[in-house]
């Protein structure tokens, strides 16, 4: 399809490619999936995402387990979804006994209080159970009041939040649509680990020199307490860390079975793109990318001047090649590519995981700077976050960036600015409220080829 720039109004969601091999591949993977189911920090951005380096940046777990944060007694009210004005949906995880009689009693407390057990799933340990609700309380009850109402009828270790009506899709179906979302993009692998794993942090690390596995993790993995270690299938490490709350060992059986999905697929972006005209009435192509595109990335690196790679590295570059390896890898983030009808790279976006946030990115080559290709871009960017539930996306750049600055204010959103030593770190909220006023793409989806 071939539209005006100035005109799009588009989304950059993905299309499947896939081989015969896929139905029977998703299928046996997605058993397993479902056999096992039941149911802003500081940031890392003083690295401005410089090739990564092996350490995972995870604390290792506590000897003394700290008691799980209890959201609502802050008195705050029910976000949509959250149940009715009188009631409240919750989240609650709790260690009972492993005795007859044991979740009967707690069941018992819940409904003196008019507590609506919604769905329970049990979590078998060596000693004890897991049991993990959903519930929905009166709204004047607070989580510190739902935990003491627990920890009377015998539960211990007890973690409380406010869910929402997505937690009301049972387990099986919630697994199903993680696991189609992986299959048609490799990118969405750390996407779906932290819905299936809830309020998590996940790095991806690359295989240290020499062959070996980061953190010598075993083939099957490792379970520590609050952190997981998968071994990716491109040889790599995935890290995954929880605060406060333990994993339990069918969570990690379940993140396992997602990973070894991803594995048996192999590497695949979806194919698709837009050809969108220029103001001036030159034609380009946008279209997602990969570490395939790294030559044509690499050249494109070449043809930029000095001051347009400081703006976007905020310094000198050194090794292109271990930078774009890092940034174009569907394991860190999704790359959108701009390219011209002979096929040269002149742009190119990154939308990057850094651990529970998200960064956007952006470099055009100096030729075709001020051309809208920058702000077409980022647009495209944010608007993947939304649909990946992203709560904010920020951009790390120089303060005398004024071309991203104004990228960044011509999205629409809520905008907040920290300055440090020169590096400007300007973050746009995605909230539903704020969403409803931004001037986003909206509603199409990529053409196929």
């Amino acid at each position: 399809m071939n539209r005006h720039l100035s005109d799009v109004t588009l989304t950059a969601a993905p299309l499947l490619e896939h081989g015969p091999a896929l139905p029977a591949l998703l299928v046996a993977s997605v058993a397993a999936l479902v056999a096992t189911a039941g149911f802003r920090t500081r940031w890392s951005r003083r690295h401005g995402h410089a090739p990564p380096t092996d350490d995972t940046g995870a604390r290792p777990p506590s000897p003394a387990r700290r008691p799980g944060p209890s959201e609502a007694d802050s008195g705050t009210t029910p976000g949509p979804g959250s149940g009715s004005a009188d009631s409240a949906l919750w989240r609650m995880r709790t260690t009972v006994r492993d005795t007859p009689g044991s979740l009967a009693l707690l069941c018992a407390a819940l409904a003196g209080r008019q507590v609506d057990i919604l769905s329970l799933q049990t979590h078998p340990l060596a000693e004890g159970t897991v049991d993990e609700f959903l519930l929905r309380a009166p709204g004047e009850l607070t989580g510190s009041e739902l935990a003491g109402v627990v920890a009377a009828a015998g539960g211990c270790d007890i973690w409380t939040e406010r869910a929402d009506a997505h937690d009301l899709v049972d387990a099986p179906t919630r697994i199903l649509g993680l696991a189609t979302r992986t299959a048609l993009d490799t990118a969405e692998l750390p996407l779906a680990l932290r819905q299936l794993l809830g309020r998590c942090t996940i790095r991806s690390l690359p295989a240290p020199a020499g062959g070996r596995t980061a953190h010598d993790v075993p083939p099957e993995g490792s379970l520590e307490d609050t952190v997981l270690r998968l071994r990716a299938p491109e040889g790599g490490t995935i890290s995954v860390e929880r605060p406060y709350l333990p994993f339990t060992p069918a969570e990690f059986a379940r993140a396992r079975a997602l990973v070894e999905l991803d594995a048996r697929l192999g590497p695949r972006v979806p194919r698709g793109l837009d050809v969108l005209t220029l103001p001036e009435g030159s034609d380009i192509t946008v279209r997602r990318a990969d570490t395939r595109d790294v030559p044509a990335a690499k050249a494109m690196h070449e043809r930029c001047s000095v001051r347009t790679l400081g703006m976007r590295y905020h310094g000198p570059v050194g090794d292109a090649d271990r930078y774009l390896d890092h940034l174009l890898s569907p394991r860190y983030g999704r790359t959108l590519a701009v390219q011209t009808a002979s096929g040269r790279i002149v742009g190119l976006g990154h939308l990057l995981w850094d651990g529970d946030e998200t960064e956007v990115s952006l470099l055009v080559e100096d030729a075709w700077q001020r051309r809208g290709i920058g702000g077409e871009l980022l647009g495209r960017l944010v608007a993947m976050a939304v649909e990946t539930g992203c709560e904010s996306v920020y951009a790390v750049t120089q303060a005398s960036n004024t071309g991203m600055v104004a990228a960044m204010r011509g999205l629409g959103l809520p905008l907040d600015y920290q300055i440090e030593e020169g590096t400007l770190v300007v973050t746009a909220r995605l909230d539903p409220a704020a969403l409803a006023a931004a001037r986003l793409p909206h509603g199409e989806r990529i053409g196929t080829e």
